[in-house]
C-alpha cells in the first residue's frame, strides 16, 4: 500500500486525503496549526453555489462545482443542506439583480410574495429576488471536523502543531498548504477575505442570502444556534491582520438592510483569511519534484476542492506509486 504525506489540513488537504484513502493509499497529514480546518477554511462561508459563482467566474467553476454537494454528502453525511440560494437587492439596485440573472443560470424569479413564502423573515422586504434551487451550503468548521474524524477512523495519522512524521519513506508528498504555497509558486497571489459572526434569535433563515450592492455586496449564511456568518470581501492583499473598520461597518449596515433585527444582534467573532489564487482564479493541481501541489482555490475552496482532490488522486493512481 503506497504511503503519501499530505501537507495541510484545510479543505484541500482533507479532501485530497479522503480521495487517496478511497483508492487504497496509506496517508499521513502534517499540519502546522494545532487543529484541522484552520486558515482560510476556518473563515469560509461554505456555500456550494456553482450557479451563483458564474456571475464573476469562468464556466469551469460551474462545471466542476456541480458535483460538490454530492461529494460532501458522501464524505460527511448529514452536513450538506440542499435549500438553495436566495439573491436579493434593494429597489435602487434592481438593475444589478437583472445583470446577475443574465450572467447566471439555474434560477427562477420570485416576486415579493414568493420571497416571503421562501423566507418568512424577509416577507415584504424585497420586491424581486432570484432563487437558485439546486444550490446548497454547509458549515465548514463542523464539516471539516467530521471529515477528519472519519479519516482517523480509517487509519489516517495526523501530525498537528508542526509535529513531523516519523522517519518514513513516502511515495509522494502533496502540498495543500493554502496561502503558505504563495512563497513556493510565484504565479500565485494572496486574496484577503473578511467575515463576522452574528447571533440573534429574532431572525430565522433557511438558506444563504446574497444581497447585491454596487460597493459592498454581502452574503449571510445561517448556522446553528441562531448564528449567522456574514462575509463577502475580496481584497487584493496578503495582509492577514484584523478586519478593517470600513469592512465591519459595511457588513453591519448591509446585514441591517437585509433585516433590521441584525442591528440588535450580538457580534460574536470577526476574522480574516488569505486565499491563494492564480491570475484566472481557477485552482490547479501542479506536479512538483516531491509529488503534487493542490492550490489556487481563491474563494472556491469548498466548491472546487472535491474536483481538485479527484484530479490529484487520479494522477497518483495512474503513476502506480
Amino acid at each position: 500500500m503506497p504511503a503519501v504525506l499530505v501537507k495541510g489540513a484545510g479543505v484541500a488537504g482533507l479532501a485530497v486525503t479522503y480521495e487517496l484513502v478511497k483508492r487504497g493509499f496509506s496517508v499521513e497529514v502534517a499540519e502546522k496549526g494545532d487543529a484541522v480546518g484552520l486558515g482560510a477554511s476556518h473563515f469560509a462561508g461554505g456555500m456550494l453555489a456553482p450557479f451563483c459563482e458564474r456571475e464573476a467566474a469562468e464556466d469551469i467553476v460551474t462545471t466542476l462545482g456541480l458535483a460538490a454537494a454530492g461529494w460532501w454528502e458522501a464524505a460527511v453525511p448529514g452536513e450538506v443542506h440542499r435549500r438553495g440560494t436566495l439573491v436579493v437587492a434593494q429597489p435602487r439596485d434592481l438593475p444589478d439583480l437583472v445583470r446577475f440573472a443574465a450572467r447566471t443560470s439555474g434560477h427562477v424569479w420570485l416576486d415579493r410574495g414568493g420571497v416571503g413564502d421562501l423566507e418568512p423573515a424577509l416577507s415584504g422586504r424585497f420586491e424581486k429576488a432570484l432563487f437558485f434551487e439546486q444550490e446548497a451550503h454547509l458549515d465548514p468548521r463542523r464539516t471539516l471536523a467530521g471529515l477528519a474524524e472519519g479519516l482517523r477512523e480509517r487509519g489516517v495519522v495526523f501530525h498537528l502543531a508542526g509535529q513531523q512524521p516519523a522517519d518514513r519513506r513516502f511515495a509522494a508528498m502533496l502540498d495543500c498548504t493554502g496561502a503558505a504555497a504563495i512563497r513556493l509558486f510565484p504565479e500565485l497571489r494572496g486574496v484577503r477575505g473578511e467575515m463576522l459572526y452574528l447571533e440573534t434569535p429574532d431572525v430565522t433563515l433557511s438558506r444563504p442570502i446574497r444581497m447585491l450592492h454596487p460597493r459592498h455586496p454581502i452574503y449571510i449564511v445561517p448556522r446553528d444556534n441562531h448564528r449567522f456568518m456574514v462575509g463577502a470581501t475580496m481584497i487584493e492583499a496578503e495582509d492577514d491582520g484584523p478586519i478593517t473598520a470600513r469592512s465591519l461597518t459595511e457588513f453591519l449596515n448591509a446585514a441591517y438592510a437585509v433585516h433590521p433585527a441584525f442591528g440588535e444582534a450580538r457580534l460574536l467573532e470577526t476574522g480574516t483569511g488569505i486565499r491563494p489564487a492564480f491570475a484566472d482564479n481557477i485552482p490547479q493541481v501542479i506536479e512538483t519534484e516531491e509529488g503534487l501541489a493542490v492550490t489556487g482555490m481563491h474563494r472556491h475552496g469548498f466548491l472546487l476542492a472535491p474536483a481538485m482532490a479527484v484530479r490529484a488522486a487520479d494522477i497518483l493512481t495512474r503513476k502506480r506509486l
